[in-house]
């Protein structure tokens, strides 16, 4: 688990038994975009954010936020979510595309981060307690 927390998108268990599980394997670690639905739907701007997903960059009070692919990737499914409660489990399949059965800590890590180089958009991602996390235009606070 430590290395999805780290920023894995997955990982093959030596010995693998077969070539072909190897390459099965590596070709869900390429970095390759979440599904085309998800970040289409992703809004421009929220608060002092804004994410440009065609070019792949975040930022923050009009200044660029180095994300790494996994937290950009979140971040879009906040935007295209806005307003709306994602619980840990349905960001580990729509983000990590991984089944929601497995450890959800490796979600909180990744929000942690994020809220880190949100910077002053941090208080727009909020933690519903028991139930996951959801981004919130400035004046819907609560």
């Amino acid at each position: 688990m430590v290395g999805f927390e780290l920023g894995a998108d997955d990982y093959v268990t030596k010995p693998f038994r077969r070539l072909r599980e190897l390459v099965s394997g590596s070709g869900r670690c390429s970095g390759a975009p979440a599904p085309a639905g998800l970040w289409s739907a992703a809004r421009g701007r929220c608060g002092p954010i804004r994410v440009d997903v065609d070019a792949h960059r975040a930022f923050v009070d009009g200044v660029e936020v180095q994300l790494t692919p996994l937290e950009f990737r979140l971040l879009a499914t906040f935007m295209a979510r806005l307003g709306r409660v994602q619980s840990r489990e349905q960001l580990l399949e729509d983000v990590w595309e991984m089944s929601s059965e497995l450890e959800t800590r490796t979600v909180d890590t990744h929000v942690k981060r994020l809220r880190e180089k949100l910077g002053s958009g941090r208080d727009l991602l909020e933690t519903v307690r028991g139930v996951g996390y959801r981004l919130v235009e400035p004046n819907e606070r609560g």
